[in-house]
């Protein structure tokens, strides 16, 4: 069942941003969410504020190790970060898959 609302919110995100659900597009929401700005979210993710504008445009890409660290620091499940992670770095090598993660 909670797979399922999962996929249902999933696709109304999907639906309302025009595509697929990215990390940049979460961290993004994250930040003007918290109404920050570049600069000061930067900063509290210990990132430069060039490299989030990067991230949140879908320019940059990051590792499941440092999707993990953004997660807890911003306070979210590391589940779902790494999951768009490993899912961003599978479409921008053109790979048709869709990710599902476990907590081992």
């Amino acid at each position: 069942m909670a797979t399922k609302v999962k996929k249902t919110v999933r696709g109304v995100l999907e639906k309302l941003a025009g595509g697929p659900l990215t990390l940049g597009m979460a961290i993004r929401a994250t930040r003007e969410g918290a109404e920050m700005s570049q600069t000061g979210f930067a900063r509290k993710l210990g990132v430069t504020r060039s490299y989030l504008c990067d991230l949140e445009k879908n320019r940059k890409t990051v590792s499941p190790a440092k999707a993990a660290k953004f997660a807890r620091v911003l306070g979210y499940a590391e589940q779902q970060y790494v999951r768009l992670a490993l899912q961003d770095a599978l479409r921008r090598a053109g790979l048709a898959y869709t990710v599902e993660i476990h907590a081992a």
